[in-house]
C-alpha cells in the first residue's frame, strides 16, 4: 500500500525521477535510443540522424532572484541551462519552445528584455525559438524551456558506457557558480568589483556547447554529463548508470580564483562549493586509458576552454571515494543540487 503521507519535498527530485521510470511503460520503440534518467532523450531521425530533446525549468526565488540580476540575463540564463544538456550529448541545438508563467504586474518593457535575452543566447549558435505558450501566475515568473537539438546517432554519449580505468575530465573551473550565489547572499546588490567574475558565472552561465560537439566529433569519450547538480552528484550519476566507482584527486580541482574568500566569508569549505553546488554548467567526461594524450590535449582547440583530469573510474567495489592530497581515501557524499531541498 502506497504511503500517502510522504511528500515530495521528503522524496527528493531523484527518488522522484525513479517513481516516475516505474509508472511509465516501456516504450519498445527502437527509435528510442535514450530515455528518461538521461540529460537528454534521442531519438533516431535515420540512419546517421539522431534528434535530442531537453526541457528545464526555472523559478524566480529557486533558480534566480529578480531583484539581483536583469531580465536580460534572465532570459540567457533560461536558454544556457538549456543548451547545456544538448552540448553534454556532443549535440547541436535547433530550436526551442518557451512556456512562461508571469505575474501580471511584470512590466512590459521586462517582459522584451527577457525575451530579448534568449534570442541573443539562442542566435550564438543559430538556434530559434519556434513557439510556446503563455500564463499567469500568482507572484512568481516561471520559465519553462523544451530544447530540441541533433547530433550524428553513432556520436550519442550516455551516461552508461563508462567502465573501470577510464579518465575522469571536466572543462572549465569548478564552483565558480557557487561562489558567485554566495557572493551574492553575502553583499546583495554591492559584491566587490573582484568577485564580479564569479557572480557572472552564476547569473549567465556558459553552455559548453562547442566543446561538447568537439568532445562527441573526437570519438575519445566513453561517457559524457553536464555539470548542473554538482561534480559529485552529477558523477554519481554515472557511475550509477554504468555500475562502476569513481575516485575524484582533491588536489586536481581546477578551482576560479577568489573562491577560497567567499567559501571563508560564507563558513563553508572550497571542497563543498566545488564538488557539491552545482550549476556550473562544464561538461564532465570519461576517456578510455588507451586514449592517445595528444588527441585529448587537442580537444579545446581555438575554444580557449581548459580541460582538466580530476580522477578515475574504479570497480564498483571499490567505492565512490575523493582522494586528499596525502592520498587518503574518505567516501564521497554524492549529494548535489535538489530542486526540493530546503535551502
Amino acid at each position: 500500500m502506497r504511503n500517502t503521507r510522504k511528500t515530495v519535498g521528503e522524496v527528493g527530485e531523484f527518488n522522484l525521477i525513479d517513481r516516475i521510470r516505474k509508472i511509465l511503460p516501456v516504450s519498445g520503440n527502437r527509435d528510442l535510443i535514450v530515455d528518461i534518467g538521461d540529460d537528454t532523450a534521442v531519438i533516431r531521425i535515420d540512419r546517421k540522424r539522431a534528434l535530442l530533446l531537453t526541457c528545464d525549468i526555472q523559478v524566480e526565488g529557486r533558480h534566480f532572484l529578480f531583484d539581483r540580476t536583469t531580465p536580460y540575463r534572465i532570459g540567457r540564463r533560461s536558454m544556457a541551462v538549456n543548451l547545456s544538456d544538448i552540448a553534454s550529448m556532443g549535440g547541436k541545438p535547433t530550436y526551442a519552445l518557451v512556456s512562461l508563467g508571469l505575474p501580471a504586474d511584470m512590466p512590459v518593457e521586462s517582459f522584451h528584455r527577457m525575451f530579448e535575452g534568449m534570442r541573443d543566447e539562442m542566435s550564438v549558435f543559430g538556434a530559434y525559438i519556434i513557439g510556446g505558450n503563455l500564463a499567469r501566475t500568482k507572484d512568481e515568473l516561471v520559465i519553462d524551456v523544451t530544447m530540441v537539438g541533433e547530433v550524428e546517432a553513432s556520436r550519442v554519449l550516455t551516461r552508461s558506457k563508462v567502465r573501470p580505468g577510464d579518465r575522469i575530465f571536466v572543462t572549465g573551473m569548478l564552483g565558480a557558480s557557487g561562489a558567485g550565489m554566495e557572493a551574492l547572499r553575502v553583499y546583495g546588490k554591492k559584491v566587490p568589483r573582484k568577485y564580479a567574475e564569479l557572480v557572472k558565472r552564476h547569473v549567465l552561465p556558459s553552455p559548453r556547447v562547442e566543446m561538447g560537439i568537439r568532445i562527441g566529433r573526437s570519438g575519445i569519450a566513453s561517457g559524457m554529463i553536464d555539470l548542473s547538480d554538482g561534480v559529485a552528484g552529477d558523477l554519481y550519476h554515472i557511475c550509477e548508470k554504468s555500475g562502476v566507482g569513481a575516485e575524484i584527486h582533491e588536489a586536481c580541482l581546477p578551482l576560479p580564483e577568489h573562491i577560497a574568500e567567499i567559501a571563508e566569508k560564507c563558513g563553508r569549505s572550497v571542497r563543498d562549493i566545488a564538488l557539491h553546488n552545482g550549476e556550473d554548467y562544464e561538461l564532465l567526461f570519461t576517456v578510455p586509458p588507451d586514449v592517445p594524450e595528444r588527441k585529448i590535449r587537442a580537444l579545446p582547440g581555438n575554444t580557449g576552454v581548459p580541460v582538466t583530469e580530476i580522477g578515475m573510474i574504479v570497480e564498483k567495489r571499490a567505492g565512490y571515494r575523493l582522494v586528499d592530497a596525502l592520498g587518503k581515501k574518505t567516501r564521497l557524499r554524492p549529494a548535489g543540487w535538489d530542486h526540493f531541498r530546503k535551502e
